[in-house]
């Protein structure tokens, strides 16, 4: 029926899932189908599907004898096995002989009618189809992982178990095993046997540790070898003559070679291992990352395999292999099959190692399909598996040419839309709300949106741009709108998607003044000369904008369901009229197509109503989900619904052309190709793409399946209803159904289809891609007793449909009862063999007659041989004595229990008294009920015990747990009651019980309240779990535990219980972290406020006082707003020393002057543990002020505690963080603010200190360079305009010389420099060891004894000799001692760079003459410091002054 297909993804994690037959008819396990395909030199063709399992195909075997390549069998997760003729695909036979899940299957070569099978419990089934007889095994009680029947003798087994054990079993003895093999670790994941039969190939050297069944040697006289692949990273190859393992082959190490799939993938290791048939020395196996390995039993050496594919450019998987099989195609023609968790199906010439073709299959629903305007040919696919595939549907060398793309996506990819005009260029919308651009011919990840869905994405379309655009001068041709389920359309710009998009309703809104809320939508469609925007809406209606303003030219009502697809006909038709075609689709199973022509080239003043269609194209039975024209013909148009088919129209006739009915599932997409005017490509969510063509389809309409038969029979129902009602008055809020403008009974006919159907809107994509996915004519299928619900639609005038009463219901039901003919099914007898022989003849039952006759009235012999009550005279139990009665109601127990109905074997037990049998039968068969348990006293007070633990123990079972608990407390067993709702986690029920039944200090309630709130906690119930805390007297977690949540309200809620509890030190904590949180949020009136409840924080409100002054000042130049709500009053910008304002602010708002000395040294303190770490060029604007604003507070209470020396370090702590970070503008701003009068201010804080505290005159001079450093890069820039000598010669030199001559200090440069030495010498170290550690390396990679010492030049940048490691170790030592000699006070207090100094001087004077005394001095120090480290920015100057 197809042309061409991408299958679903084989099943992963079998040990034989797919196999090839000696036609070269390829199978595999696809979900629950089987997918087959020709194998040949170029590329697969795929012939067919085998349909009817109801479950995951687990297993699946050729039949290799001549003459039956036909015959296949297949094993599945619904418990089924299945013989199949490929040729018919029909099931020829099954059997459903397992009672677990089956795990493996295969056709026995040797034996043309045997199939084996294995399943998780170890029972292996023998299975000869021709007489359909099975016979079980039970070898081992272990899981089974994989199974093969020996291709020389069809008596033989070998099965691979979960733990590592292989054992050889001989079917023609029953519980017999052969061998037990051991010498694996782990899951067996593949067996194969050797083509060849004996073991004469290569000399075996028996395995340390591998056992033999002594037993055994007598079953195989010959023997085989026997390979297997394991998890534990071997292959061992096993001799089955003698039972023991000849040889082990560990897996190599190979590095990856390609990254095909998303790493975040988590897969395990799977070992599958193939002996190809002809080929007795060479045995095939996987390895870890998707390698195959063809291993040379006969080579000798440590490297016995090649790889396949070795060769560059070839093509291997990329993830784990699960299954291969080989065939031999030809005299010279030999080829292997694999499959991989990559979702590829690989074909190898066994000649050449080389992959010859590749066959991509697909892991999910296939929700989008998209031809390339401008690459011809190219397919996209956007599957439910994660990936979008991009296929070369023209391609000649090689038909199935397409490649994946997965990075970035991490989702479900459920929208696609090529950009018209640039060629690859492809945009993606996922489940997740993302929207992305792939550029699909470049190795570059995808480009993100920022701004994403919250619900999945419909439908993406390129088109115009419309206002706003982004603020762009020149705004890009295209724009990417992407519409998602929460029912918004965003535009976003494609040249720079880490910008904000653009909701459209916000223009729709403005340009048509509408005041009302717009209706959420569901899907968009530009016209594509770019005219016109369709935008069809959740509630049916279509709205037709006029670009680019989008006014609104029109509203289509047509249906009354969601919009699923709107598509316009293209542009280049014969007929012009016709490129004014809009078809669209939704929930109801009618295509509408409107011309909208007139209305596009002469818009209305006022939108127009339109509720007729142009063309109405009906035959669907369930929701349309695509639509595509047809680019060859005019008005042709296929659309592709939920009911599984495509169907294929002529517009302008009304005409239904075809109807594919190649899925096997739903129909979710659909696109005509752009090449040929006969193909038509669809997917599904069966998990395939298919391309077919029209002219070779034999249906012509859609199927009349059971759904639209029910549609018409309701239908008809509806009218006779209606006629018979015609007259009656309808009730109050009720309505007749005709009044709605629905078709009768439409409702309820969309609301009886199955699960899916009943959806409004495009949800599907949040049902599981492993479900079933049978024909929706199966999936469409009702009970006629199942209640109907009828979910109320808004209809095209604005009132609701009205819902189907109860009472209505039960009078249809009434009707239909008498037609159904159901009879109501008799109870079971208590006494149903007794009844049974009431049943037989006339003569038989007279004969019953005479006998208890005889045995009432007669002593004869006929007493010794009748025994009543038991065997063929049971019946007469009843009518003689009570002997013969017990004997009756024994075997009427024994026949009921025999049938599972034991029920009913308990009531004749108790009816004969026997309380304990009857209860410990129900105990065994874990079938007691609260009528048995509340006669267990009759029996004595032990047996009550007992039956109570029981029912305990079987209501746990069934999840009673509360009613088990309550059993437990009628044993006064309350602490067990208490520990098995705990243990169930109801911790609600187990806290009521142990309050009420135990002591008040009893320990059990605080562990019950404790474990509740780590759980509660461990969910996100932090308010809950605070309370559990506080029942338990832990008001320290109860705080911890609030504040988890991290918001402010939670942190204030945190620190007021702590509070209140009497944890002062956490509840300083919280308050502070919800200060600073607020803070950030440059909220300083809720930060003091909290603050304000806790005295003891009194530094951190001085502290927040001062960075809001000092933000207050800051220009918002630099980034910083304030809110004047959030501000307090005294915070506003006002003219004054900022020290002083300050000193002011916390004396009259927080009470702290100098007399407050305790105060002062307590805030202090406080501030000074603080960390206040060193700044980078990354750090914030708000960061650097709070940090800064530290440095303040701690100067100013160093002032009032009287030591102006720290508070001056202070200072210069902050001056120096604005320089290390970079912000001079921020340090300018500042310098004065804390500096009014620059140096002078300095020299007023200077007289102040004790003049023989070098520390403090230090940090004196550190702030006196700092402003210098400020002033003269200032000077630089306005050197053009200010000279630096005046007129009169130079009578400014003097304080030039005073200002930034203390920028020269010949100390600082020389620590400045010595430091800069040993950083460079340092560097030059780690170079020397990097290139030690990288030279003995290559030598251990050649393969050559390193030596001792390695000589390691440096190249350093001044052009040195090369020199060894001790003499730059020496170097570093010189320079430490050059530091040793520096004061300490000089190397702890910050400096401008003295050298940076020094060049800014001289550049100012190439422009203007500085001062000679000035200009030389720097010379000088640049000679001596700088000429090294500032080489080429000093070279200019160096060489002016020679």
């Amino acid at each position: 029926m197809y042309e061409r297909l991408l299958p679903a993804s084989p099943n992963w994690y079998l040990s034989r899932c797919s196999d090839i037959n000696s036609n070269g008819v390829f199978g595999f396990g696809a979900k629950n189908t089987v997918y087959l395909m020709t194998v040949t030199p170029s590329w697969p063709v795929l012939v067919g599907e085998l349909t009817g399992h109801k479950e995951r195909v687990s297993g699946f075997s050729f039949c290799h004898h001549p003459g039956l390549e036909n015959l296949c069998s297949s094993s599945s997760d619904d418990g089924t096995v299945k013989i199949w003729d490929i040729e018919q695909k029909v099931v020829l036979k099954e059997h459903r002989a397992h009672q677990s899940t089956i795990t493996a299957l295969h056709w026995a070569p040797a034996e043309k009618d045997l199939v084996v099978s294995g399943d998780e419990k170890g029972i292996v089934v023998c299975y000869w189809q021709n007489h359909g007889e099975t016979q079980s095994f039970f070898p081992e009680p272990r899981s089974i992982f994989c199974l093969s029947c020996s291709p020389h003798s069809g008596n033989y087994v070998a099965v691979g178990y979960k733990d590592g054990m292989i054992v050889v079993i001989d079917i023609t003895k029953k519980d017999e095993v052969v061998h037990r093999l051991r010498g694996h670790d782990d899951e067996i994941h593949a067996l194969s046997w050797c083509p060849q039969p004996g073991e004469d190939l290569f000399p075996s050297h028996p395995e340390e540790g591998s056992e033999a069944n002594s037993g055994a040697l007598a079953g195989i006289k010959k023997g085989c070898y026997l390979a297997s692949g394991s998890k534990d990273l071997t292959v061992r190859i096993w001799s089955t003559a003698r039972g023991r393992g000849v040889m082990t082959l560990k897996l190599p190490n190979l590095k990856r070679r390609s990254t095909g799939m998303d790493p975040s993938l988590k897969e395990k290791l799977w070992l599958t291992v193939h002996w190809p048939k002809g080929r007795p020395s060479h045995v095939l196996s996987s390895c870890f990352g998707g390698e195959l390995i063809m291993w040379d039993l006969d080579k000798t050496g440590k490297q016995k395999w090649s790889l396949l594919g070795s060769s560059p450019g070839s093509q291997t998987h990329s993830r784990i292999v699960f299954n291969v099989s080989s065939v031999h195609l030809g005299e010279e023609q030999e080829f292997l099959i694999s499959t991989s968790l990559d979702r590829e199906i690989k074909c190898w010439d066994l000649l050449t190692l080389e992959c010859c073709w590749t066959l991509p299959t697909l892991g999910g629903y296939v929700y989008k399909m998209s031809f390339s305007p401008v690459g011809v040919g190219y397919l996209a696919l956007g599957i439910g598996d994660n990936m979008i595939r991009v296929w070369n549907t023209v391609s000649v060398s090689n038909k199935y040419d397409s490649k994946s793309f997965w990075q970035g996506v991490k989702s479900k990819v459920t929208a696609l839309s090529w950009h018209p005009t640039k060629e690859g260029s492809l945009a993606f919308g996922t489940d997740d709300g993302k929207v992305g651009i792939y550029e699909v011919f470049s190795s570059k990840p995808p480009q993100i949106s920022s701004t994403y869905h919250r619900k999945t994405v419909y439908s993406l379309a390129w088109g115009p741009p419309v206002p706003p655009v982004f603020g762009a001068e020149d705004p890009p041709p295209f724009t990417l709108y992407s519409c998602a389920g929460e029912g918004l359309i965003f535009q976003h710009n494609p040249c720079k998607l880490s910008t904000d998009a653009t909701d459209i309703d916000k223009l729709i809104r403005s340009t048509n003044s509408i005041k009302h809320k717009l209706s959420l939508h569901s899907d968009l469609s530009w016209k594509p000369d770019g005219r016109a925007l369709a935008i069809g809406n959740e509630d049916g209606s279509i709205d037709v904008f006029l670009a680019p303003e989008l006014k609104l030219l029109c509203t289509i009502q047509q249906h009354h369901k969601i919009i699923n697809t709107l598509h316009w006909h293209h542009e280049h038709s014969t007929c012009p009229e016709v490129s004014y075609l809009l078809a669209s689709g939704s929930s109801n199973a009618i295509v509408y197509v409107h011309d909208l022509r007139s209305i596009i080239e002469s818009p209305p003043e006022s939108p127009v109503l339109m509720t007729e269609a142009f063309r109405s194209l009906a035959g669907h039975t369930a929701k349309i989900t695509g639509l595509s024209w047809s680019p060859h013909h005019d008005g042709r148009l296929v659309t592709a619904c939920y009911d599984g088919t495509a169907q294929v129209w002529d517009v302008l006739t009304e005409e239904a052309v075809c109807n594919y009915r190649g899925h096997q599932g739903r129909l979710l997409c659909v696109q005509w190709s752009p090449v040929d005017p006969d193909l038509v490509w669809t997917g599904g969510d069966d998990f395939t793409v298919q391309e077919w063509a029209v002219s070779k389809q034999e249906h012509a309409k859609p199927p009349r399946g059971k759904k639209s038969v029910e549609l018409e029979k309701k239908r008809a129902f509806q009218s006779k209803s209606k006629a018979k009602k015609k007259n009656k008055s309808v009730g109050k809020g009720e309505m007749r159904v005709e009044e709605c403008g629905v078709p009768h009974g439409e409702e309820r006919c969309w609301n009886t289809v199955g699960v899916e159907e009943g959806l409004s809107d495009k949800e599907e994509e949040a049902m599981s891609e492993g479900t079933s996915t049978f024909p929706p004519t199966v999936l469409l299928q009702q009970s006629n007793n199942q209640t109907e619900r009828v979910v109320p639609e808004k209809l095209q005038n604005g009132i609701k449909s009205l819902s189907v009463s109860k009472k209505e219901i039960k009078e249809e039901k009434r009707r239909e009862r008498p037609e159904m003919g159901v009879k109501k099914r008799k109870a079971r007898s208590i006494f149903q063999l007794s009844i049974s022989m009431d049943h037989r003849s006339k003569e038989e039952l007279q004969e019953d007659c005479l006998t208890l006759a005889t045995l009432r009235h007669s002593e004869s012999t006929m007493q010794s041989q009748c025994v009543p009550g038991s065997g063929k005279h049971i019946q007469l139990g009843l009518f003689t004595d009570r002997a013969a009665l017990y004997r009756m109601l024994e075997e009427e127990g024994q026949n009921h229990i025999e049938e599972g109905y034991f029920e009913s074997a308990v009531y004749l037990l108790l009816w004969k008294g026997d309380i304990a049998g009857a209860l410990q039968m129900a105990t065994d068969k874990g079938e007691l009920t609260d009528h048995l348990v509340s006669m267990a006293p009759m029996a004595g007070y032990q047996v009550w015990v007992r039956t109570v633990e029981a029912f305990v123990k079987q209501l746990c079972i069934q999840e009673q747990f509360l009613k088990a608990s309550s059993y437990l407390l009628s044993l006064h067993r309350v602490y067990e009651a208490v520990e098995l709702l705990k243990s169930h986690q109801l911790f609600r029920e187990a806290i009521a019980l142990a309050k009420a039944r135990l002591q008040p200090e009893d320990p059990v309630l605080g562990e019950l309240y404790t474990s509740w709130a780590a759980l509660l906690a461990k969910d996100g119930h932090y308010a809950t779990a605070a309370r559990c805390y506080l029942a338990a007297d832990s008001s320290f977690d109860a705080a911890k535990v609030i504040a988890k949540k991290g918001d402010v309200a939670s942190l204030k809620t945190a620190a007021e219980l702590a509070r209140i509890a009497g944890e002062e030190d956490l509840s300083h904590s919280l308050s502070l972290r919800c200060a600073k949180d607020l803070l950030s949020a440059l909220d300083w009136l809720g930060a003091q406020e909290v603050l304000r409840t806790q005295e003891s924080l009194l530094g951190h409100r001085l502290l927040f006082c001062t960075n809001e002054l000092l933000v207050s000042r800051v220009t918002e130049t630099n980034g910083i707003t304030q809110s004047s709500t959030s501000s307090h009053s005294w915070s506003k910008p006002c003219e004054g020393d900022f020290l002083n304002t300050l000193k002011a602010v916390w004396e009259r708002e927080f009470g702290v002057s100098d007399g407050d000395v305790e105060k002062i040294q307590a805030a202090h303190k406080q501030l000074k543990a603080v960390e206040n770490p060193s700044v980078t060029f990354n750090v914030s604007i708000k960061q650097l002020l709070s940090q800064v604003s530290l440095n303040v507070t701690l100067c100013l209470l160093s002032w009032l505690l009287g030591d102006w020396g720290a508070g001056l370090e202070e200072l210069l702590g902050g001056v120096a963080r604005c320089k290390e970070a970079g912000q001079f503008s921020l340090m300018s701003e500042v310098c004065g603010m804390l500096f009014p009068q620059g140096a002078s201010s300095v020299s007023q804080y200077k007289e102040k200190l004790d003049p023989r505290d070098e520390r403090s005159l230090t940090v004196a001079l550190g702030l006196q360079a700092f402003l210098s450093y400020l002033g003269l890069y200032e000077l630089w820039w306005n050197s053009n305009d200010v000279p630096l000598t005046s007129e009169e010669g130079g009578s400014r030199e003097p304080a030039l010389l005073a200002t930034y001559g203390v920028l020269l200090s010949e100390v600082h440069v020389s620590f400045q420099a010595t430091q800069r030495a040993i950083a460079e010498i340092q560097r030059r170290l780690s170079e020397l060891v990097k290139q030690h550690a990288r030279t003995q390396e290559s030598q251990a990679d050649a393969g050559e004894s390193p030596c001792p010492e390695v000589p390691a030049p440096s190249e350093a940048a001044e052009g040195n000799d090369s020199e060894s490691l001790p003499s730059l170790i020496a170097m570093v030592s010189e320079h430490h001692k050059e530091l040793a000699n520096i004061p300490e006070h000089i190397k702890k207090t910050p400096f401008p760079d003295v050298i940076e100094c020094c060049l800014v001087i001289l550049h100012v004077d190439a422009i203007s003459p500085a001062p000679p005394e000035l200009r030389n001095q720097a010379v000088q120090l640049l000679r001596k410091y700088g000429a090294v480290s500032h080489c080429r920015a000093s070279q200019r100057f160096l060489s002016d002054t020679h």
